[in-house]
């Protein structure tokens, strides 16, 4: 007999929780199809647009499709289950965290993303340093966190209270910090420097700005060494931002010949060698034609420069190694003399 109901028992714990079961398993796998098969294809169909929004809005929900569809189903299952209370309204209370939490999450990616693909067309990068994409970050998460109090119907009004007490010791204690965030928020919206720049200061220091953190602006020197500068510091400085606006650098270089050199023939020889080099070299400003000048008398020589624009700051370096190696090729080929500084002594014998 106790055998009999034993079973009874169990078929109507099997019967009562199954069909909840097979409701859950159910909206687990279709949300695995719904990805794999449905969103999938949004995101080639996405790639062919030419409004970039579509994928930032796909790439958000992405990881938290299958979530949504498990949610579903976990709600709709529920609804023919009897649970005894207070264990319901744990379970509701605890759906409700989910979804809340979930929908945090993707609505953080999407505005990130959103910032993101403005700034790019804005020509800035703010949004995609760290210390920005942080921010944006725990905003959203305040806010959600915010929105589940309130759906759980805990007053937030003392939490704020609290909060601005709080928040007025721990500024006066982390003032510094604080100056270097503001700061840092400075920089980036006045667009002063971004990543990628290559700037050089007033203390000397040059190099490409890597990235603006909460406290400190990485800088990558040509060396190859890293600079912290505090975001304080970067803000109050003097600063050189070779990239701002027109990005192209002047590359003057300075040459002299003899006296007794024909100029013309200098000229038209010089020139030759530019144009050579403007038309092969991939440093060169293509827009921008080679320049010659003659600047003066010197002690030994005629003095003339010779202009290019490079690109960007660094192409000089190579633009005047290939211009040297060429020119005194050409120099001595056609007999033109580039001559060594000479003075002339005249001793006096006064016995």
């Amino acid at each position: 007999m106790t055998s009999i109901i034993e079973f009874f028992q169990t078929y109507k714990i099997l019967s009562t929780w199954l069909a909840p079961s097979l409701i859950v398993s159910g909206g687990i796998v279709l949300g695995m199809i719904f990805k794999q098969v449905v969103h999938s294809r949004l995101k080639k169909a996405a790639l062919k647009s030419e409004w970039e929004g579509d994928d930032v809005i796909l790439n958000a929900v992405e990881s938290q499709i299958i979530l949504w569809f498990f949610w579903a189903a976990l709600s709709l299952a529920l609804r023919n289950v009897e649970i005894v209370e207070p264990f319901g309204l744990y379970v509701s209370k605890f759906l409700i965290i989910i979804l809340i939490a979930s929908i945090t999450h993707a609505a953080a990616k999407l505005i990130v993303g959103l910032l993101d693909l403005w700034s790019k067309k804005q020509g800035g990068g703010f949004p995609s340093t760290t210390m920005f994409t942080n921010f944006v970050w725990v905003t959203v998460y305040i806010i959600g966190l915010l929105v589940i109090l309130d759906a759980l119907d805990i007053s937030i009004a003392p939490m704020l209270t609290a909060l601005g007490i709080g928040g007025l010791a721990v500024s006066l204690a982390l003032k510094d910090t604080l100056t270097d965030v503001f700061a840092g928020l400075h920089i980036l919206l006045s667009k002063k420097v971004q990543p990628g720049d290559f700037v050089s200061l007033d203390s000397g220091e040059m190099g490409y700005i890597q990235n603006i953190t909460w406290r400190n602006t990485k800088m990558l020197e040509r060396t190859n060494n890293i600079i912290h500068i505090p975001n304080t510091k970067l803000s109050k400085a003097i600063i050189k931002n070779y990239d701002s606006g027109d990005a192209s650098f002047s590359v003057k270089i300075p040459v002299g010949v003899g006296y007794n050199s024909d100029l013309d023939v200098v000229e038209r020889i010089v020139m030759e060698v530019a144009n050579e080099l403007h038309q092969s070299m991939d440093e060169t400003n293509k827009k921008s034609e080679p320049a010659f000048k003659f600047r003066g008398f010197g002690e030994s020589s005629i003095d003339f420069m010779v202009y290019f624009r490079g690109n960007k700051y660094g192409d000089q370096n190579p633009i005047i190694h290939e211009f040297v190696k060429k020119l005194h090729k050409r120099f001595n080929e056609e007999g033109i003399e580039i001559p060594f500084p000479m003075r002339t002594v005249i001793q006096r014998n006064e016995s």
